[in-house]
């Protein structure tokens, strides 16, 4: 039963490849000092914002405590704000300033090396399972 586990559990080799994959967007980005979890909020804040802290997270599918602690280095630096405006005493809706959306052109050179290698590793068929699977969740009503 165990060696069957090993062999074929989803969930062992999907977080596998999520490591892997994280792990190449990491080592482009690092040089900016920011990680891959902080670009991608970063990249969710922008679509959703103006957004409360509970938006983002129900967006991005994080819990509580993951999406607390990279909101924190994420405010902490500068890149997003609280802002009043839409505050319904609550909480208080999450947008980009400046430097986080200059963070996010610098990045860019990054990302698109980092795709680059991730589609690489994945392959043709599998990016497009990948990317078949991440819309259904984004919009399971599609």
């Amino acid at each position: 039963m165990i060696a069957e586990i090993s062999a074929s559990c989803l969930f062992m080799r999907t977080r596998l490849i999520s490591r892997v994959i994280s792990e190449i967007y990491d080592e482009q980005l690092r040089p900016l000092e920011i990680s891959s979890a902080q670009f991608a909020l970063l990249v969710a804040i922008y679509i959703v914002q103006p957004a409360t802290r509970a938006d983002i997270g129900r967006h991005q599918h994080l819990d509580k405590s993951t999406l607390t602690r990279h909101l924190k280095v994420i405010l902490s630096e500068g890149w997003a704000e609280e802002i009043r405006e839409g505050a319904d005493g609550r909480s208080r809706p999450i947008v980009l300033t400046m430097a986080g959306m200059d963070l996010l052109q610098k990045a860019e050179p990054a990302w698109r090396a980092a795709q680059v290698q991730a589609k690489d590793l994945l392959g043709e068929d599998g990016l497009i399972a990948v990317m078949d699977i991440a819309s259904r969740i984004m919009d399971p009503i599609a």
